[in-house]
């Protein structure tokens, strides 16, 4: 049987990047995917009709430009990223609506009375978010190199994490613009854990802002399979690893999968104490997605929205925690939160002239099989008269089509284990290399590994130096640019 220095197995955003780093460092490397292309979640087809290019997943990045992997791997280089004028909006019944510009100072004007406070909590952490990011983006157990920076977000999550999250604002819009971006956590709120994704989420998009990758997500996953085969790397598509008994002689293996992936491929080989540590390892609830052709962009009544890169629909901030809160009991809601991209409104290649494609999905209880196409429909409509008219064809997938799609996202979990603050510091372990397991060898290189979700590389990054470090000997980090 052949040999290679390091394998890595799944062809996600981390999976790749733990490629790239390690065959940067002049290591063979190979990477299997079981799917026939590349990319996990983060992949782009044609889901509705031909010519219409839907984001599988992931959308928006603006961690494709604010990471430390994607930073020094320059991959705003390498491919068109592009910033929509409006980095997210909000509507509120009536026409309303609360517009996230990538200018901090230009949102603190729209915000009128609340723009003060707006700015007073977002400037400390948007004029310093590299700093914020580069602690974010690692495992929290370490000491902060910026502890300025990181003191002034954790006062600002314990404050938006309580009870007191609204009172530091008079009107509805601003906390309904700060719930829509906790709610991308997919926890109820309020809560530490959504606080620091949202309060994160909102001071990037006034740093780096929230681009969208013209062509789709693929792009993001293409640069880095580019950069792995010009230096020798392999990837094999269309091969499901079951165990490592299938696996040719490494020194490395690094397995971009879930922990319930982790036991099942790794068997016997799973230290006791470790295996009952993955098994606590808890998923959390789901999404339910629905990908749509339209005949023209989104009629939104506020027609700022119509700039916009992403629109969060739920209502006020009330209307969102209530409807994340009848996700949390296992239940529906009838009025949920729903998170819009538009990405044909900057990226015109998405679909055939004068057309556009719209990517939604809403919050479900983990494993549910409910189809949330009328649902989705309904809440955007209550925004955008008129939108049903528009849709040319849809392509709906409940969180039991999610997990088939992907099995990193148990139960429809696009999270690949529930993003609490407890989970976000023992992620799947504690330990300061949580990507290291106790097997000889091998590690695990997945979102569900810190810093958690999203289309970072940061979790690949990380596994692979550790790897780097402690089976060949190679401490310095590898150059990543062109």
């Amino acid at each position: 049987m052949d040999t290679v220095d390091a394998i890595v197995v799944g062809a996600g955003p981390n999976g790749l990047a733990a490629a790239v780093t390690l065959a940067r460092a002049g290591l063979s490397v190979r990477v299997y995917e079981r799917a026939a292309t590349i990319g996990g979640g983060a992949r782009t087809a044609e889901l509705t009709l031909p010519g219409f290019l839907h984001d599988v997943c992931s959308a928006v990045h603006p961690l494709g430009i604010a990471s430390k992997f994607f930073r020094d791997f320059e991959l705003d280089s390498r491919i068109r990223l592009v910033q929509p004028e409006v980095a997210y909006g909000h509507p509120l019944d009536g026409g309303r609506a609360g517009i996230a510009y990538p200018s901090l100072d230009q949102t603190a004007q729209g915000l009128g009375i609340d723009g003060p406070a707006w700015r007073r909590m977002l400037h400390p952490l948007a004029s310093r978010w590299s700093e914020l990011v580069s602690y974010t983006g690692g495992s929290l157990l370490r000491v902060p190199e910026s502890p300025f920076a990181v003191a002034a977000f954790g006062l600002r999550v314990l404050e938006q994490g309580s009870p007191l999250w609204s009172q530091r604002f008079e009107s509805d819009v601003a906390p309904a613009m700060m719930s829509g971006v906790a709610a991308h956590s997919i926890l109820p709120l309020p809560g530490l854990a959504p606080a620091a994704a949202g309060l994160l989420l909102a001071t990037l998009a006034h740093g780096v802002g929230w681009p969208i990758p013209v062509g789709g997500s693929q792009s993001i996953v293409q640069s880095m399979a580019d950069d792995l085969l010009a230096r020798g790397g392999e990837i094999v598509t269309q091969t499901e690893i079951t165990s490592l008994d299938e696996l040719p002689p490494s020194r490395a293996v690094l397995l971009d999968v879930s922990p319930k992936a982790l036991l099942s491929i790794a068997g016997d080989r799973v230290p006791r104490r470790y295996a009952r540590a993955l098994s606590r390892f808890r998923y959390g609830n789901a999404v339910a997605k629905l990908d749509l052709a339209l005949s023209q962009p989104v009629p939104w009544t506020n027609v700022e929205l119509r700039r916009a890169g992403t629109v969060h629909v739920g209502g006020t901030h009330a209307q969102i925690a209530r409807a994340e809160a009848i996700v949390a009991s296992g239940k529906h809601s009838s009025k949920p939160y729903v998170l819009v991209s538009q990405p044909s409104v900057v990226d015109d290649s998405r679909a055939p002239e004068g057309k556009h494609v719209l990517w939604a999905y809403t919050h479900v209880p983990r494993g549910s099989d409910v189809d949330q196409t009328e649902t989705i429909i309904g809440q955007v409509e209550r925004f955008a008269p008129g939108f049903r008219d528009t849709i040319l064809s849809h392509a709906g997938r409940t969180a039991v089509g999610e997990e088939q799609m992907n099995p990193n996202y148990v139960g429809g979990d696009i999270s690949s284990g529930a993003a609490t603050l407890g989970q976000l510091v023992r992620r799947p372990t504690l330990s300061l290399y949580p990507w290291q397991t106790p097997m000889t060898g091998v590690y695990l290189c997945s979102q569900s590994t810190p810093p958690g979700p999203g289309v970072n590389g940061s979790a690949g990054w990380h596994a692979a130096r550790r790897a780097l470090a402690v089976e060949f000997g190679i401490r310095k980090a590898p150059y990543l640019g062109l």
